[in-house]
């Protein structure tokens, strides 16, 4: 196969001069560019402020929430509006079928944000990392394990050649790249570099401001390919819900991504505008297998769908704007089996399949069996308020039907502290192998200790499979697997919710975004701001 590549865009020097006025704090995590100063407020008019996550690193091995790795690094791949991979830093690329090998054709003259040549040595030390390091901790590895060797015969050329044929593998070709010169021989886990980025993406890192929560970056001038409008960004590290809400409403933010209801405040209201995005991003409940109680009631996960009524949980807690969900694939082009839709809500189904299980209802109307009642433990993030409703709906609908589930709110979650759960969060909203680091046995994502040989099985032929209607097949056949033992009662799949102001133009709501609405900012480089 081959890819070609977009023209370079010529280039626009701009001078960085500004301040916000509606931040305060003391500076840290700087770089080497310069640290923005003035008190134009007009320095605003171009700087997209963005209501964004709490982060700890700006790492693309090591950081889920690919916005901020998104814009400051480039990986050999990209996605485009569909999500489909298209090359990136690469200018094209050759698989061979026959010795299972991709040859990367790297564009020239890339430079990193520090004026540094970027080269093929940066792309073989950044895949020797994630198939090599064994004390990188990422719970990205298991999508790279196919790899057999990254060699780089020349500056621009690459090549990776495989194991096994992976189906997925140029979706993993999108991971940001990380520069050689600056990294080797460090802790890729707690270098300092995490918290100062230096890419080759559209936007350079200018400044971590901790104490004032905000992460300000400043447009390459000297980007390959198209650069971008809006000279800035303030991406503000927010974790309170409602704090995103307001920030909206007082002119601290641009755009933010917000759960349901607060989004539905903005909707018809004037200077705002809603933008409402697909999503592949399910909330469930996420059973701990490495705790005691799911080890000895392992059957008794599934029967639980029956006493939960999810629509009336998107109704509620998701105004609406959301999907009951049974499948974690049923989004996906691959999914969408309405037979592993084995749960419908049924309180008689419920009881009868609780008394098949051997489960009896004591005097306090919680069932029991072998001497242990059915209580377990859940965890949920508390500024998470719409997890926070979820979590207590199903809580208060399982109780009623003679099931325990304690709502334990907590700041961060925390694996080893013994809760038999949480309120969980993921997506696959490219390819289906995205779960493989989940739910396959020992994966590097399967931090709930889920196993089940049949899934395995499933989930490794969906990875090593060219054939797209094979593939689908498969998939299917997981969600049907996947529903007779499952390890997330699964409960709905949510709208991405994004409300920004009248100002922002260009956003393209062509692609499926991923967990927590990530990938709003795919296309950022059309945007247009006026404030």
């Amino acid at each position: 196969m081959n890819f070609s590549k977009r023209g370079v865009s010529l280039l626009v020097a701009f001078s960085l001069l500004f301040s916000l006025a509606a931040c305060s704090g003391s500076k840290s995590g700087s770089n080497s560019a310069s640290t923005p100063a003035a008190s134009d407020s007009q320095n605003l008019s171009n700087t997209l402020v963005y209501a964004g996550e709490s982060e700890s690193t700006i790492n693309p091995l090591l950081n889920n929430h690919d916005e901020l790795p998104d814009l400051i690094f480039s990986g050999l791949m990209k996605y485009d509006g569909k999500g489909t991979p298209i090359p990136d830093l690469a200018k094209s690329v050759d698989y061979d079928e026959e010795t299972l090998t991709y040859t990367f054709h790297l564009l020239n003259n890339v430079k990193w944000h520090d004026g540094k040549e970027f080269t093929a040595e940066d792309v073989v030390y950044t895949y020797n990392l994630l198939t090599k390091d064994k004390s990188l901790s990422s719970s990205l590895t298991s999508n790279y394990e196919d790899i057999n060797s990254v060699t780089a015969p020349n500056t621009t050329t690459v090549v990776i050649r495989l194991n096994k044929y992976n189906a997925a593998m140029l979706d993993y070709f999108t991971i940001g790249i990380l520069p050689k010169h600056l990294t080797e021989g460090k802790d890729i886990n707690t270098m300092p570099f995490n918290q100062a980025p230096v890419g080759t993406g559209r936007y350079k890192f200018v400044q971590w401001d901790t104490a004032g929560g905000r992460i300000i970056l400043q447009r390459n001038e000297s980007y390959y390919a198209k650069i971008p409008n809006i000279e800035r960004v303030v991406y503000k590290t927010v974790s309170v819900e409602s704090t995103k809400a307001t920030m909206l409403q007082s002119g601290e933010a641009d755009l933010a991504w917000l759960n349901a209801k607060y989004a539905d405040t903005f909707r018809g209201k004037e200077k705002y505008k809603n933008i409402d995005f697909k999503t592949a991003d399910y909330r469930g409940i996420s059973m701990n297998f490495g705790s005691k109680f799911w080890q000895d009631n392992k059957d008794s996960v599934g029967v639980l769908n029956y006493a939960i009524d999810k629509n009336a949980i998107v109704n509620s807690v998701l105004a609406g704007r959301g999907t009951a969900a049974y499948s974690p694939i049923q989004q996906s082009r691959f999914g969408g089996n309405k037979t592993a839709d084995l749960y419908p809500y049924d309180l008689n189904a419920f009881a009868k399949e609780m008394q098949t299980l051997g489960w009896v209802k004591g005097n306090d109307g919680i069932y029991e069996r072998r001497g242990q009642k059915f209580h377990f433990t859940v965890q949920v993030r508390d500024y998470e308020e719409e997890r926070v409703d979820i979590a207590n709906l199903c809580a208060s609908q399982l109780k009623a039907a003679g099931v325990e589930m304690e709502v334990v709110l907590v700041t961060k979650f925390d694996w080893k502290a013994g809760y038999n759960g949480f309120l969980s969060g993921y997506a696959a909203q490219f390819d289906p192998d995205m779960f493989y680091k989940n739910y396959v046995t020992g994966a590097s994502d399967n931090t709930m200790k889920y196993s089940n040989p049949v899934v395995d099985t499933l989930l490794a032929q969906g990875r090593h499979t060219k054939d797209e209607a094979a593939r689908k097949k498969i998939y299917q056949e997981f969600e049907s697997a996947y529903a007779q033992q499952p390890g997330v009662v699964l409960v709905a799949f949510l709208d991405g919710c994004y409300v920004g102001i009248e100002g922002l133009n260009g956003l393209d709501t062509t692609r499926t975004l991923g967990h927590h609405a990530v990938g709003v900012l795919w296309n950022i480089e059309e945007w247009t701001l006026k404030k």
